[in-house]
């Protein structure tokens, strides 16, 4: 049999190991001019390959239709990819929050594994290939082959894995959306997901952008209601804020109802708790103790143990407390209302960032025309979906790279 795998990003290049080691005829066909591009840059160019989490938990950690998941990474799991790039002679580690990097911190070994592997089995891989359709025998209902540049290349089995929309850069440009549409597929809203935030108060944003807090707690809320709350690492930018807990937020916060409206309405609120450690009657006490420290001191210079000293004139000037006011004068009240800000510090979420700064795609082809035992398209026989192009995607930790293995895990091997 022979399979042409369109798409060389991780679930491309499982998506060939698999179909070849079922003895299948297998190239790659890439419109970049290298495999796994978007792999590079992923875990900030150090590459979070999965998680230590159980399989229960990756689908808890995947609200883009985590159960759609369940047979592929029974299929194949984060036990499984550790282990075939330990058979590749790369070392992993595990990091906070269960996530599992290699040793070296340098995705081009990840990559490295992958084509190693394809080397070994001989899995010719074809650059600069531009797919624009896949054919089919009408009467059969089942594909023969795909236009390439121009030109036809017959297979008795096509597995699409072109990515979604996020990062165009990397060569994630939608395209197996509409080869798909030509076929019957439907595709679901696109959006992004696991993208920064824009926030209306763009002066505070600016004072503190790149400020990186590493235990910071989030409670995002539409007017009294929590719709979501987590505890990471987070940054400022120019715009808003990102980094790891912000990014899962905005999986969640996209599938939330009317969620455009809301914040064009100003009705959604980050909650920010740069103490979670501490209670309020706690952190109370530690600045009272700060303060009899430097009780002759400016407000202004009082507060060098407690924070980061870029997050210092905003908290001053949020406080009302007059910056040159002495430690010793401050009152009880204005002590209190400085536990409320460190404890509650509110900002109004204004949008998501765009697709092009998204980590991952939100929607993509319809899971209910895959059938998720083997990822073979439900309308079009020999059709096969891998990876980011399906509707389903997770929060950050490496459960989206797990995705992309697991999906051309099964969409590459044979099952009888």
């Amino acid at each position: 049999m022979k399979v042409v795998v369109i798409g060389g990003g991780p679930a491309g290049m499982m998506a060939a190991i698999a179909a070849r080691q079922s003895l299948n005829e297998v190239i790659i066909l890439e419109k970049n001019d290298m495999l796994g591009k978007k792999l590079l840059i992923t875990g900030k160019g150090r590459c979070n390959i999965t998680s230590s989490l159980s399989i229960e938990e990756f689908i808890k950690n995947t609200p883009g239709n985590g159960m759609f998941l369940y047979s592929a990474f029974q299929k194949f799991n984060n036990i499984d990819i550790i282990n075939f790039l330990k058979d590749q002679g790369l070392k992993v580690k595990e990091e906070r929050g269960n996530r599992i990097f290699p040793v070296t911190d340098k995705s081009i070994d990840v990559l490295n594994c992958f084509k190693s592997k394809l080397e070994e089995l001989d899995i010719k891989v074809f650059y600069n290939e531009k797919v624009t359709e896949i054919i089919k025998n009408e009467d059969e209902n089942k594909v023969i082959g795909l236009i390439s540049n121009g030109r036809k290349i017959l297979a008795d089995k096509i597995i699409l894995a072109t990515g979604g929309k996020s990062y165009p850069l990397t060569g994630s440009t939608g395209d197996g959306y509409n080869i798909a549409k030509k076929l019957g597929h439907t595709v679901t809203k696109i959006k992004p997901s696991l993208v920064p935030l824009e926030i209306y108060e763009k002066e505070i944003c600016k004072k503190l952008q790149g400020l990186s807090l590493k235990n910071v707690s989030i409670t995002i809320k539409n007017d009294k209601k929590t719709i979501y709350e987590d505890f990471g690492e987070m940054i400022f930018t120019h715009f808003g804020v990102s980094g790891p807990i912000i990014l899962s937020a905005s999986a969640h916060l996209v599938r939330y109802r009317n969620i455009e409206e809301l914040m064009k309405n100003k009705q959604i609120t980050l909650n920010l708790d740069f103490k979670p450690a501490l209670s309020s009657e706690k952190l109370e006490k530690r600045i009272i103790r700060d303060f009899e420290e430097v009780k002759n001191k400016q407000f202004k210079n009082s507060l060098e143990k407690l924070l980061p000293q870029k997050l210092i004139p905003v908290i001053v000037e949020q406080s009302n407390i007059n910056p040159e006011k002495k430690v010793n004068e401050i009152t009880k009240t204005e002590r209190k209302n400085l536990v409320n800000i460190l404890k509650n510090f509110k900002v109004k979420i204004q949008k998501l960032r765009p697709i092009e700064e998204a980590i991952i795609t939100s929607g993509g082809i319809n899971i209910k025309e895959i059938d998720p035992k083997t990822m073979q398209s439900k309308i079009c026989n020999g059709l096969y979906f891998a990876g980011e192009i399906i509707d389903v995607d997770a929060y950050t930790g490496g459960f989206n790279l797990q995705i992309a293995y697991s999906t051309g895990y099964v969409a590459g091997k044979k099952w009888y």
